[in-house]
C-alpha cells in the first residue's frame, strides 16, 4: 500500500473507530500545537481504550505492542539526550520529546488492558532498552547527533522508522480495534513530529534523505499540512 493510501485510511479508520463504543474523537486525542508537537492526551485514551471491546490478542500483536512500546520509547531517549547538549538550541527536542512520553505511555495502556509484561522497566531510565536492536540504535544515533544538523537528521529518521513501523504492523499484524486506534493516533503524531523536525532542519540549511520509507511517501508527508 502506497503512503498516499495509508493516509487516508488512517484518516477513514480513526474516523470509524471514534464512532465505535462511544470512543472520542481524534482530536481530543491528540493536541498539535503550530510547530507539529503532538500530544497524546492519556486520561481520554484511557477512558476511550477501557470502552473498546477485550479482544483475544494473536503472538503478532503481543509482539507487535511489546516492541512499539521500546520503540516509542527510544525517541523520547534519544531526545532527550540530545536536548541535553550545548548545540542544540531548538526547542523542538524537548517539546517533542515531552510528546514522545505521552505515545509510549499510549501502548502501556494497552499492555496494562492485556496483562501484557511490560519491557519498560520503573522507574523508566533513559538509554536502556531490553530489545539488543534498539539499545544499538539509541547507542548509535545519541552519537550521530554530534551537531544541530546531525540531531535535526535523526529526528527524522527516528520519525519515519516509526511510521514504517507502525504502518506495516496496522497492514500485517493487527486486527484489534483498540490497538489500531492507538496505533492511528501514534502514526497521526509521528507524521507530525517528522513535518516539524524537517521543516526545523531546512531552515538551519540541512538536507534529509529519508532511510526507511520512499522519498515519493516522504514528500507526501513534509509536503502535507500538520494533521490534527
Amino acid at each position: 500500500m502506497s503512503l498516499k493510501k495509508l493516509l487516508w485510511a488512517s484518516l477513514f479508520s480513526t474516523s470509524l473507530l471514534s464512532g465505535c463504543g462511544g470512543g472520542a474523537s481524534p482530536s481530543d486525542i491528540l493536541s498539535v500545537t503550530n510547530d507539529g508537537t503532538s500530544q497524546i492526551n492519556l486520561e481520554t485514551m484511557q477512558q476511550t481504550i477501557e470502552e473498546m471491546p477485550y479482544e483475544e490478542l494473536s503472538t503478532e500483536e503481543v509482539n507487535s505492542l511489546i516492541f512499539t512500546r521500546e520503540e516509542e520509547k527510544l525517541a523520547y531517549d534519544v531526545y532527550v539526550t540530545l536536548d541535553g547538549y550545548d548545540y542544540v538550541t531548538v526547542q523542538n527536542f524537548i517539546n517533542i520529546a515531552d510528546a514522545e512520553q505521552t505515545h509510549t505511555d499510549s501502548v502501556k495502556i494497552l499492555l496494562d488492558k492485556y496483562e501484557l509484561n511490560d519491557p519498560v522497566a520503573e522507574p523508566q531510565t533513559v538509554g536502556e532498552f531490553e530489545n539488543q536492536d534498539l539499545q544499538q540504535l539509541y547507542d548509535d544515533l545519541v552519537v550521530q547527533g554530534s551537531d544541530l544538523i546531525s540531531a535535526l537528521q535523526v529526528g527524522c529518521l527516528i520519525e519515519e522508522l516509526d511510521i514504517r513501523d507502525i504502518a506495516a504492523d496496522l497492514t500485517n499484524n493487527v486486527d484489534n480495534e483498540d490497538i489500531a486506534y492507538v496505533y492511528e493516533s501514534l502514526l497521526k503524531g509521528s507524521r507530525n513530529h517528522l513535518r516539524a523536525f524537517y521543516s526545523t532542519l531546512q531552515q538551519n540549511g540541512g538536507e534529509y534523505t529519508p532511510q526507511y520509507i520512499t522519498q515519493e511517501e516522504f514528500d507526501v508527508i513534509v509536503n502535507s499540512d500538520m494533521e490534527r
